[in-house]
Order: structure tokens, then C-alpha cells, then sequence
């Protein structure tokens, strides 16, 4: 038997099957594009990535006809959410988080309900980029589409319910949507009423590693699986990239290095809301019972991916087979720190001020810069973006003596060692750094009984792999650039701003 992890992201979808020893039996990957029906909309066609997730699922099961699939979970992105009907037919796209449609509805609530007030129900910092904000758009701005929705699911939910399961959430993903009361543990009748939002139009909330159901028999005969395949509700794409990571205890974190990259400490408890919302810091529920996450996130991997759409589409295009376009990239960088500053506000930010009125930023080019300097500056920006975050985790008391990195990223020994030496800790990388899909299987495992406990299941699957080491003398020049770099954003503010207008 073996376990399939599904991992819907932004741009792309991976599958992963799993021997119950956390052994990788085959995987599969796509890409699908992010489609701007105007200039700062951002969707994804439901049906191709629907698609796409069907062409990865069925490439891994052929490969595992030998021990075949007996359970699979999904792990998602959060937010965007596809209407569906009631015969599971997909009625129209998904709004992404980037998309700032609807931040009249979340500034509507900041006034109207207080932001210590929603967050007390739903800690999340309001803004334009969760659910709620959408779906008011879209009642607003296409009615009819609204009205002829059965159910609005999240991703994870979503591929789940076209496979044959139950219309669930986990309560991670339901926390995404600024509706879900966490406490509770349900939907919040507060945030509904104020948003005048039936919850018949939204899925129920449960805990991951429930069973949402078996998988359809047309679509199991249509994928290669094999029948009465069970379908766990999985979770939040950085929750299950966080048991991947083997976070299954509070006071330690993973750094994912995604689309998204996204710093994810654990608690036992959930902390004081107060200290938390004026960190800029969100909660929301781990996989694991009793214990909850949170996020430092801003855009990593996804302008490493401009970079190399800009800069190199012809040498992608040209590179031969088993030839990763990154790794020729990344060995193009000096091995110093740069002179370049990047402004890492090619979309709206993350943690912890959600800036939505700026932009990307290069400083210091000469003719004489190179490309792998560019991309080093992009890589040193992303990762200065999140040195005041990492102060306010400290002092809530979690460990960051060494992060746990995961995802496409944590592939490149050079962009770890980069990372090490900025924020001058160790960077372990896991023997499986794809911990989305791996997290995923191991929750397929925990819903079906395949593990006793959540222990065991890291014991079994997470192994290290390799501990990138700071470099004493690179992190000293990083401090001194990192002085520099928190001049640029006031000193371009007002200018860029002016710029989005």
C-alpha cells in the first residue's frame, strides 16, 4: 500500500506517493499560469488546474501499480475559493489572495467590527487577500454567478469534493476565509451576519484526518486508482508542509520555500492576541490537535520564477533533459553578498504590514552587474523582508536557534547557505524537502491508521539530510546591508505609492 499527497499551490500542483517508511515512490508536477483578466486581478482557471491535478495523480499511480494507493489527502493553498454546483460541476475561477478585488468589504469590516474584535473570533490581519472580501465582491459584481453557486470551496476542498468526497474543510483552510471562529472551532455567526453570508454556501469544518470519503469509481477508473481509495481532509498547504518538516510539537519552525516563502512557528496554545495582532501575526490550527501555527510570508519563490521568466526564458526553453534551469542560475551568483538592494513589493507584502501600495524596487545596477547578482539581490531581499518579523517571534518565546526548510527551494545548497548567513542560524535540510505532499501522505496515514500517533509518523517519514552552517564573516557584511536595505522603502514610499496609484 502506499499513501498519495496532493499539493495544489499557486502556480503549479505536485502529487507524491509514499511507502508507510516515508520512502518517495514516484511524483509528478505542473504548472498552470495565473491569468489577469485586468491589470491587478489575479485568477487561476478552476477547470486546467482541476486538470492539471488529474494529469499528476494519474502519472503517479501508473508509476505505483506495484503498491497501490489506498488513501491520498490534499494540501492547498488558502483562500481562493472555486464555485461548484451541487452535480460537481466548476462554475467559475478563483480569485487569488494577490487580487485586491474586495478590499472595500475588508476595510468595511476593520470599521465596522474593530480589529481586535474580529480578531479575537478569527485571528487573521484583515485585509483584501481572504475569502470573505471575494465572495462579497462577486455577490456584488456577478450576481448571477453567486447566485447560481451550490457551494464555494477552498482548493483542498475542491479537489476532494470532484473526486467523490463530502463538501469539508479543515479548519485551517476554514480559518482563511476571515469567517471561521477558531475558538469554536465552526463557522462564526458574528462574521457570517455581518458579511450576510449563509454557511450553506460554505463547507463544513472539520479536523484534519477525517475521512471526507471514497473516491468516485468513474474517476478512479479514469485516474488508475484502485476502487474505494479514501479521501482525508487535509489541510492549509504551510500546515502540512509543517508535520512534513516534523513540527508535530510546539516551539520550533520550518521555513517553506514555495511560491511563497513563509516562516511557520508552532504553539501549544493559542498566544495573546493582543501581542500577536500587534506583531502583524496570525493563528490558525496546525493538522495536529492542540496545536496552532502561524505565518511570516511574503513572495520568495515566486520572484525567483519572474527572474527566471525575464531573464532566461530562452535558456529554460533550451535546457536539456534532466538539466534543472535553477541549478544554472544559482551557480551563476557570486559567492559574496551583493552591493544590490531588491525591494521585495512585487505584489502585495505579507507579515507584517500587508503593504499594497508599492513595488518591486532594484537598486545599484551598472552595466557591468551581472544576472546571477540580480537574482543573489532578489534571493538577499526576500530574506531581509523578514528580520523584524523573526525579532517579535523571538520574544514570544519561540526557538529560531535553526529553521527546517522545505519546498522546490530548499533544493539549492546556495540558496540556504544565503539564508544562513542572513539570519545567522543553521538551515537543516530534510532528506524530503517536497514536505507538502509528504505532510499530506502523513496525514492520509494518521486518518487511516496507518500511524498510531503524529510521533510516529515523523519518525517514520522525516530524516535530515544535510546542515547548511552560517558563515561568521558573511553575516556580519549582511548585517551592515541589512542597515541599508531598511533605508529604501522610506525613502521610496511616497514614490511608489504615487506609482500603484
Amino acid at each position: 500500500m502506499s499513501l498519495l499527497g496532493i499539493d495544489v499551490g499557486t502556480t503549479g500542483c505536485k502529487t507524491a506517493a509514499y511507502a508507510a517508511s516515508g520512502a518517495c515512490l514516484a511524483s509528478a508536477y505542473r504548472e498552470y499560469p495565473t491569468l489577469h483578466p485586468r491589470p491587478g486581478w489575479a485568477e487561476l482557471n478552476s477547470r486546467l488546474v482541476l486538470a492539471r491535478v488529474w494529469e499528476c495523480i494519474a502519472e503517479t499511480a501508473v508509476a505505483t501499480r506495484q503498491d497501490p494507493i489506498t488513501a491520498l489527502c490534499i494540501s492547498s493553498m488558502g483562500e481562493a475559493m472555486t464555485p461548484v454546483s451541487a452535480d460537481r460541476r466548476i462554475l467559475g475561477n478563483s480569485i487569488l489572495h494577490i487580487d485586491p478585488r474586495g478590499g472595500e468589504h475588508a476595510r468595511r469590516m476593520a470599521d465596522d467590527l474593530g480589529r481586535a474584535a474580529v480578531y479575537a473570533i478569527n485571528p487573521n490581519i484583515i485585509g483584501p487577500n481572504y475569502s470573505m472580501p471575494k465572495l462579497l465582491w462577486l455577490r456584488e459584481n456577478e450576481p448571477e454567478l453567486y447566485r447560481n453557486t451550490w457551494k464555494f470551496l477552498l482548493w483542498g476542498d475542491l479537489v476532494a469534493f470532484m473526486l467523490g468526497g463530502e463538501p469539508l474543510t479543515s479548519f485551517a483552510l476554514a480559518n482563511r476565509t476571515l469567517l471561521f471562529d477558531i475558538r469554536r472551532e465552526c463557522w462564526s455567526e458574528t462574521l457570517l451576519q455581518w458579511a450576510e453570508i449563509p454557511p450553506d454556501l460554505l463547507p463544513l469544518p472539520v479536523a484534519s484526518g477525517t475521512i471526507a470519503g471514497t473516491v468516485r469509481r468513474d474517476a478512479a477508473e479514469k485516474l488508475g486508482l484502485s476502487p474505494g481509495v479514501k479521501i482525508i481532509v487535509g489541510a492549509h498547504d504551510q500546515c502540512c508542509n509543517a508535520l512534513g518538516a516534523g513540527i508535530h510539537n510546539a516551539g520550533k519552525a520550518c521555513y517553506g520555500m514555495g511560491t511563497v516563502a513563509c516562516i511557520t512557528p508552532a504553539y501549544d496554545h493559542l498566544p495573546p492576541a493582543d501581542a500577536m495582532l500587534a506583531c502583524g501575526l496570525n493563528v490558525e490550527h496546525h493538522v495536529l490537535p492542540g496545536i496552532y501555527l502561524s505565518f511570516i510570508y511574503n513572495q520568495s519563490g515566486a520572484l525567483v520564477r519572474w527572474f527566471r521568466d525575464t531573464f532566461a526564458r530562452t535558456d529554460a526553453a533550451q535546457t536539456p533533459d534532466g538539466e534543472d534551469i535553477y541549478d544554472i542560475l544559482m551557480a551563476e551568483m557570486p559567492a559574496e553578498p551583493t552591493r544590490l538592494l531588491a525591494l521585495p513589493h512585487f505584489e502585495m507584502t505579507g507579515t507584517p504590514h500587508f503593504i499594497a501600495d508599492s513595488a518591486g524596487v532594484l537598486a545599484g545596477l551598472h552595466t557591468h552587474t551581472t544576472r546571477g547578482e540580480i537574482l543573489k539581490a532578489i534571493i538577499e531581499g526576500a530574506a531581509f523582508y523578514f528580520l523584524e518579523s523573526l525579532n517579535a517571534v523571538k520574544a514570544l518565546g519561540i526557538d529560531t536557534s535553526e529553521f527546517i526548510a522545505t519546498g522546490g527551494g530548499a533544493k539549492s545548497s546556495a540558496w540556504l547557505q544565503i539564508l544562513a548567513d542572513i539570519y545567522s542560524v543553521p538551515f537543516v535540510r530534510p532528506r524530503i524537502t517536497e514536505c507538502g505532499t509528504l505532510g499530506a501522505a502523513m496525514i492520509a496515514g494518521l486518518g487511516t491508521g496507518c500511524f498510531a500517533d503524529a510521533a510516529e509518523s515523523v519518525a517514520q517519514c522525516v530524516q535530515r539530510d544535510r546542515v547548511f552552517e552560517p558563515n561568521p564573516r558573511r553575516s556580519a557584511l549582511y548585517r551592515e546591508h541589512y542597515a541599508r536595505y531598511q533605508r529604501l522603502y522610506p525613502a521610496l514610499k511616497d514614490l511608489l505609492a504615487e506609482l500603484e496609484q
